[in-house]
């Protein structure tokens, strides 16, 4: 069996993490929380969905996709990307082929997905956050709500079972930038993001403009306020389950790229210094080769800061999964930089991955699923 691809972290802890998954996977606890922020309405930030409107449903549409797969009736179109196909068919054919199903969790999209899910209530869930340009994203109340849930969950789901928790956050890659800088993480240009050719300046200048509409320093001497300024309503909740789950022994996977490491960021730096050892220990970045490879962006390199800014040596993974060709084009697209991660497609093919299976199994099968959801490719013109 192909050992995980170890991009961050030591080998010995590497393979204390990758066993306890190994063991105890058809177990796991899956959560996909979907959320939103005004800052995927900036012009230029955001390729998950072609048009700001089109990207007020992408978390509903990706999260029917999810469950329904390419031939339900997904009462939601998939947004138009600039090329490819949404890497929730990805996630579809991972948990379909191992049996495994995850709770949706809607915290306050414009959009609901019309499978079953749970919808937060206000504060937790109210709404989209505010563009973080504005240095009031989520506001003190719901960042605190969103945490104390977090913190909740954790503690109340079954003893011993792994975690695993996606996301889908149009606009997210920028808030992360955002709250990594708040928190004292020096991130700028090593933040992925879903366009081929991410915008840095533009998302430095919405974080920069963000800080000082804040007050904020960027030396995180508040975490909380931090995250309240200039975060997204996935963060928190997120941050708040892997505290739980530090304190608990819960082995957890974050599943997805740069979005992912603001999660981990914002629990360590919330959490008490005794924690950290066990947050960073039991937890680890499982993302996609297109990610961990990305010439824009340099997520092995963000993983280190995180760690030299809390003490700590993070763990992180790439999943093999590689389209070669012939694959279906939309497909093919991932291998040219045009869709990257998310919807939890990273962290799913590592569990694939971790169950024993090879990534050109999974290669193939979602060549199937794209051919059920698109048609067949055009005949190649000679």
């Amino acid at each position: 069996m192909k050992e995980p691809r170890r991009i961050a972290g030591s080998a010995a802890a590497a393979a204390l993490w990758c066993l306890r998954w190994r063991e105890r996977w058809p177990g796991s606890e899956l959560l996909l929380l979907l959320a939103a922020t005004e800052t995927a309405a900036v012009p230029g930030i955001s390729a998950a969905g072609a048009t700001p409107a089109s990207r007020r449903r992408t978390a509903a549409a990706d999260a029917e996709l999810l469950l329904l797969g390419p031939a339900g009736e997904r009462p939601h179109a998939l947004p138009p990307l600039p090329a490819g196909v949404s890497p929730a068919l990805i996630s579809h054919v991972v948990l379909q082929e191992l049996g495994l199903r995850p709770l949706v969790v809607d915290l306050g999209c414009p959009v609901a997905p019309a499978v079953l899910h749970l919808r937060l209530p206000a504060p937790a869930g109210a709404g989209p956050a505010r563009c973080l340009s504005g240095g009031e994203a989520l506001g003190r109340r719901r960042l605190e709500a969103l945490l104390a849930l977090g913190r909740r969950w954790g503690r109340r789901l079954p003893p011993g079972r792994p975690l695993l928790l996606a996301e889908c956050v149009p606009g997210g890659t920028t808030t992360a930038l955002a709250v990594l800088t708040g928190l004292g993480v020096e991130a700028g240009g090593l933040v992925s993001g879903s366009l081929r050719d991410p915008d840095h300046g533009l998302k430095a200048d919405l974080v920069a403009r963000g800080l000082r509409a804040a007050g904020l320093t960027g030396d995180g001497a508040d975490a909380a306020r931090v995250a309240a300024a200039l975060g997204d309503p996935m963060q928190p909740l997120a941050a708040g389950l892997v505290l739980a789950a530090a304190e608990t022994g819960r082995p957890v996977l974050l599943a997805g790229g740069s979005q992912m490491a603001a999660v981990l960021a914002l629990a360590l730096a919330l959490a008490p210094p005794a924690l950290r050892p066990a947050i960073a220990a039991g937890t680890a970045l499982g993302t996609t080769a297109w990610v961990a490879q990305d010439p824009g962006s340099d997520l092995a390199l963000l993983l280190r800061r995180i760690g030299a800014r809390f003490g700590v040596e993070p763990l992180g993974f790439a999943a093999d999964l590689k389209f070669a060709r012939p694959c279906h084009p939309a497909l093919a697209a991932y291998e040219e930089g045009y869709v990257k991660e998310g919807v939890g497609a990273g962290g799913l093919a590592l569990l694939w991955q971790l169950s024993g299976r090879s990534g050109h199994a999974l290669a193939r099968l979602c060549d199937r699923a794209c051919r059920q959801l698109l048609g067949p490719p055009p005949p190649t013109v000679r």
